[in-house]
């Protein structure tokens, strides 16, 4: 049976969310290594305070996937397939090898930055559940004001799809989509409006900040963000990064691209189980688990007998 490790996204963050790791000396290096390359202690970068920074959210996300990432390393249990969700796929290019963990974390610091510049106050993210990606596009075309844009973003599920854009015009969209068939309709707790066109800028400045690094071929392909392919190319790994945080996240089609691959095993990293739930709905016959729900002792088990 094959398996794949899922990094998730933001939205999966909470306060206190490092203390949750597993109580492992690799988990301890990885922690040990963020405050030196961050200069700045690890206690002060999960709090609630901490986390309204979409910056902060990300590192944060980055140093729990990859702490329990390690845990499974050590104990030599490497996944057939990666792939992450958004800034998750930070987390998978380094458990395919393709760039280290200082490299990633300082990529997503400076993600973080970007995204916070290019738009903070008045922008963010909405979910949107019982409508399918051709009708929510049909009414966001519709209703688009190019002072309040709104986008259709990821796809997460065939009925679970986000948006991004003015906070006002999100509003707009919500109000419209409950009055019109959509069984829940709510804000993110996200502060940027990412995987849409506002974000064009970022994406090249992101493209300009890789192209200064070492990025090797993948060991382990990477379900791709963007077009539903693996990733088994250095550049193509490149590419994805970059243009995801601009383009929508069609995680659906990853994962069922793992699915025909022949992963009926999927576990994820911290933190929490979004990722994990999502391919469980759609693949009811995949065995789904998370280290933060089911423990590391059951997911290296389980992975142990694959």
């Amino acid at each position: 049976m094959k398996s794949a490790f899922l990094f998730p996204g933001q939205g999966s963050q909470y306060e206190g969310m490092l203390y949750d790791l597993p109580e492992d000396p690799a988990v301890k290096e990885i922690l040990k290594e963020s405050e030196e390359i961050l200069n700045i202690s690890i206690d002060s970068l999960h709090t609630k305070e901490a986390l309204s920074s979409t910056k902060a959210v990300q590192q944060c996300l980055l140093i729990a996937s990859v702490s329990a990432l390690k845990v499974f390393e050590k104990n030599g249990l490497i996944p057939d397939f990666v792939a992450g969700h958004s800034v998750g796929a930070f987390g998978a290019a380094v458990a395919s090898g393709v760039i280290s963990f200082e490299t990633a974390l300082k990529l997503v610091t400076k993600r973080g930055e970007l995204m916070e510049k290019a738009y903070d106050l008045g922008y963010g993210m909405a979910v949107v559940l019982g409508l399918d990606e051709y009708k929510l596009s049909e009414i966001v075309n519709e209703l688009f004001d190019e002072k309040e844009p709104v986008y259709v973003s990821n796809r997460n599920a065939p009925t679970q799809i986000t948006l991004s854009g003015s906070i006002k015009g999100l509003e707009r969209v919500i109000e419209y989509v409950k009055a019109n068939g959509a069984t829940s309709a709510h804000l993110l707790n996200v502060s940027t409006p990412s995987h849409c066109p506002l974000f064009q800028q970022v994406s090249e400045e992101l493209k300009k900040e890789l192209d200064n690094c070492e990025l090797k071929n993948p060991k382990i392909p990477i379900s791709s963000n963007i077009n539903s392919r693996l990733l088994t190319t250095a550049d193509a790994v490149k590419e994805d990064l970059a243009k995801s945080i601009c383009y929508p996240v069609r995680w659906h089609d990853a994962v069922n691209l793992l699915y025909e691959m022949g992963a009926k095993c999927m576990i994820e990293m911290p933190p929490g189980n979004v990722l994990s739930k999502l391919a469980q709905q759609a693949f009811p016959l995949v065995q789904t688990m998370s280290v933060t729900m089911n423990g590391i002792d059951d997911c290296l088990y389980v992975m142990s007998n694959q």
